[in-house]
């Protein structure tokens, strides 16, 4: 009779082999010593973060406090130098002195010009004829300078052009400045002096464009102005030259016949203002004080 055995009759267990890799594992597992006996713990770390972090914030504050400062003070600044501003015109205002703001021309402002808020009404027509013959005079010399270019390219010399250049550039601020602003600041203060002082200069202003439009063969070279005599001369080197001069003559012309009129009008008004007489009065108490 056979003896019983329960592996050979159980299904469900485990084949010989399965079962020696079971227990090999078993056994190998028992071997491996436990995890807690071959890691060490990490070492601590040798800095704090909190203290790095406070020390940024620190230099942060105080560089914020310094721009405030900074700022603070360029605030006062600018306040005190707006108070002196203010005082300055103030003082400025109680004397007298107008402040002259640049306003024309508008794309480029180089000087004070405002006719119809700053001149009387009754005056203001003068005013603006007296400024286009300013205008007009600009016109005349830039046209010459023009016209002189023309005749130097024709072989006139160079001579010319550089004297052309030269009345450009001196009588274009010099009519401004000689008897213009004169002229403005009598209509508008009404002032005698600047009356005298824009009529020596006008005169003077009248003969200039005069001889221009004739510019005769003495005095200047006298091909550096566009007039009548080297316009009829250069006709016979260059027909072009002649033509650009004769433009010449022409506007020199149109210039002295308005500035003429201009100051016939203003001595009128000069007259019947009274400020002739007083101007003679003011000329012999002058003369006496300086006699006695």
């Amino acid at each position: 009779m056979s003896t019983f055995n329960e592996d050979e009759v159980n299904p469900f267990s485990d084949p010989p082999v399965r079962k020696s890799a079971v227990d090999n594992l078993g056994t190998n597992l028992g071997s491996i010593p436990p995890a807690s006996s071959r890691l060490s713990p990490l070492p601590p770390e040798s800095y704090e973060r909190g203290a790095t972090t406070d020390i940024l914030l620190d230099t942060s504050a105080k560089s914020l406090k310094e721009r405030e400062k900074e700022l603070q003070a360029k605030e006062a600044e600018l306040q005190r130098r707006e108070q002196e501003l203010i005082r300055k015109e103030e003082t400025l205002a109680r004397s007298g002195v107008e402040i002259e703001e640049k306003n024309w021309p508008p794309f480029f402002p180089i000087i004070h010009h405002n006719i119809a808020k700053e001149i009387p009404i009754h005056l203001q027509y003068k005013q603006y004829v007296a400024f286009s013959t300013l205008l007009g005079f600009v016109l005349c010399l830039t046209w010459n300078v023009i016209a002189v270019t023309t005749a130097w390219i024709k072989g006139q010399g160079p001579i010319i052009w550089l004297l052309a250049i030269v009345y450009l550039i001196t009588g274009v601020p010099g009519a401004y400045f000689a008897w213009y602003r004169p002229l403005y600041r009598a209509m508008r203060t009404d002032s005698s002096f600047n009356f005298g002082w824009f009529f020596l200069f006008y005169l003077f202003h009248i003969a200039f464009c005069i001889f221009a439009a004739v510019a005769p063969p003495f005095l200047f070279e006298w091909n550096s102005l566009a007039g009548i005599m080297p316009a009829i001369r250069l006709f016979s080197y260059s027909t072009l030259a002649g033509i650009f001069y004769f433009i010449g003559f022409a506007f020199f012309c149109l210039e002295s016949l308005l500035s003429i009129w201009v100051i016939q009008q203003i001595f009128r008004y000069f007259r019947v203002s009274g400020k002739a007489a007083k101007i003679k009065r003011e000329a012999v108490k002058k003369t006496v004080t300086a006699a006695l």
